[in-house]
């Protein structure tokens, strides 16, 4: 009777192990097995059918993302910072009475009627932008209204206050942040991040940030995908004005990684004063001591004279790693007569073929040689659904974990969870791509469970991985800076 008992107790129990793991699917694994183990029931049930494309993806990229050999101490990063406030980019036109128009885009805001027109331009496109507004008493209007809004949210904001507020997450990094920080801003700082007491002022700089949700509609207009469009009245960071602060510092400080942000807020200045800052940026980065790694973070632009100055009046020969995406990288082309200058505009998600080009020319006509003394052998390129890290050969390791790094927190941080969440992601990016249209590519098929493809050309290696991009996203802002911090994060230089 009591074997029987025991035989009947036992099958009862895997009956409602076996209803749990029916009725619980989410449920990990490991549980499961611990709880039927400790049963003594024999064998776990395994889950009917495969993982998602996306479970696989993610599981890979675990597998995949490994610490470098030699990891950073100490960096550095400069020099532009801000408070943004984020705000319903449709809800704030409509509270300042406009109402959607014609949209056309606008290298410099001088009315609200032209924040309209740009606003609703890069809305139906579902491209992000970046402009300058001219007139300080309008913008400071629209800000006060933006900033008392319902629901409107306060971060840090600025390439460089981003970069450093990613990197401050590794308790492991001591962390070394100028801008123009003003009270706001530095309340919202990791603690992990040292602000100089010269980089410290009394009035913060604001941008605001204004975001639309995929297929949100304003009259006519419809967003293909979430994104921002962000605008301020910043002379502190326009003017660079902590550059010769940030440079003065690293002495003390001793980084072994400096990254630099900042150029693009150049253009709300005048050409001289462009072509004189340019040249002192050069030579600050040139004070900046032999066998430290120099990030340039690029960002939205419309000056095509500025962008070509940045190209050729070797800044991009001082620097040693590059970050930029769609637009920055197209116009970048477009400015210094690169490949595929004469496309106006992405149609749709980026071609890899033609990234692979543009990206090839750079690092070939601008980067490190036998027979050019250019710093420059890393370009880490990000698009919402895939990512590209370009390198010189023999310069950089553990890249493969780099791009995975970096596209695994584009999926993170976008949705606001610890790790991807497979239900709230979905993989976009092309399920097959040519690696290159200038030359004889090859053709390669998307593998989610090998999701980091690679691939050489002439001395150059490229590693490619899609983005599993978030359906929901909570906050776009930042996603740029996060990732390039992660892939830096996870590189290893080379010692020169």
């Amino acid at each position: 009777m009591a074997l029987w008992r025991g035989s009947a107790c036992a099958g009862f129990l895997a009956l409602a192990v076996g209803c749990v793991f029916l009725l619980e699917p989410e449920l990990p694994s490991s549980a499961l097995r611990s709880l039927w183990s400790s049963l003594r029931l024999g064998p776990a049930p395994v889950p009917a059918g495969p993982l998602s494309p996306e479970g696989r993806l993610a599981a890979a990229w675990d597998a995949l993302i490994v610490q470098p050999a030699r990891r950073w101490r100490r960096v550095a990063v400069g020099v532009n910072a801000c408070v943004d406030v984020v705000i319903s980019g449709v809800k704030l036109l409509q509270a300042l009475g406009l109402s959607p128009g014609s949209e056309r885009d606008h290298a410099v805001l001088h009315s609200r009627s032209d924040l309209e027109e740009a606003f609703v331009y890069f809305m139906g496109k579902g491209a992000a932008a970046e402009r300058f507004f001219s007139d300080k008493e309008t913008f400071s209007d629209i800000a006060q209204t933006a900033s008392k809004f319902p629901g409107a949210q306060h971060y840090v904001g600025g390439n460089a206050a981003l970069i450093g507020q990613r990197f401050a997450t590794n308790t492991d990094l001591k962390v070394l942040l100028c801008g123009p920080i003003g009270p706001k801003l530095h309340e919202l700082l990791d603690d992990n991040v040292f602000v100089p007491p010269e980089s410290l002022q009394e009035v913060d700089e604001f941008h605001l940030i204004l975001e639309y949700a995929a297929g949100e509609e304003w009259g006519p207009f419809k967003a293909p995908h979430a994104n921002r469009f962000i605008f301020s009245h910043d002379l502190s960071n326009g003017a660079m004005n902590m550059l010769e602060v940030f440079v003065s510092s690293l002495e003390e400080f001793q980084p072994d990684l400096v990254v630099l942000s900042g150029l693009h807020m150049m253009e709300g200045q005048s050409k001289e004063l462009q072509r004189k800052r340019l040249l002192e940026v050069v030579t600050s980065i040139s004070d900046i001591p032999t066998g430290i790694p120099i990030h340039l973070e690029l960002a939205s632009m419309t000056n095509r004279e500025l962008m070509s100055s940045i190209v050729h009046q070797q800044v991009f020969p001082a620097v040693t790693s590059l970050g930029l995406n769609e637009q920055e990288l197209l116009f970048l082309s477009q400015s210094a007569s690169g490949p595929h200058a004469s496309l106006s505009s992405w149609d749709g998600v980026p071609d890899v073929g033609m990234v692979s080009d543009i990206l090839f020319w750079i690092l070939k006509e601008h980067g490190r040689s036998k027979s050019r003394s250019s710093d420059l052998t890393r370009i880490h390129f990000h698009t919402l659904v895939y990512h590209i890290l370009a390198t010189v050969d023999g310069h950089w390791a553990n890249q493969l974990a780099a791009v995975a790094a970096g596209a695994r927190v584009a999926g993170t941080q976008a949705c606001a969870t610890e790790t991807i969440d497979a239900s709230r992601v979905s993989l976009r990016a092309p399920q097959e791509f040519m690696t290159s249209h200038s030359e004889s590519g090859s053709r390669i098929v998307l593998n989610p469970s090998k999701p980091v493809v690679e691939w050489h050309r002439e001395g150059v290696t490229f590693h490619f991985t899609p983005v599993l991009v978030c359906k929901d996203p909570i906050r776009t802002v930042g996603l740029g800076d996060a990732i390039s911090a992660e892939g830096l994060f996870y590189s290893e230089a080379h010692p020169d």
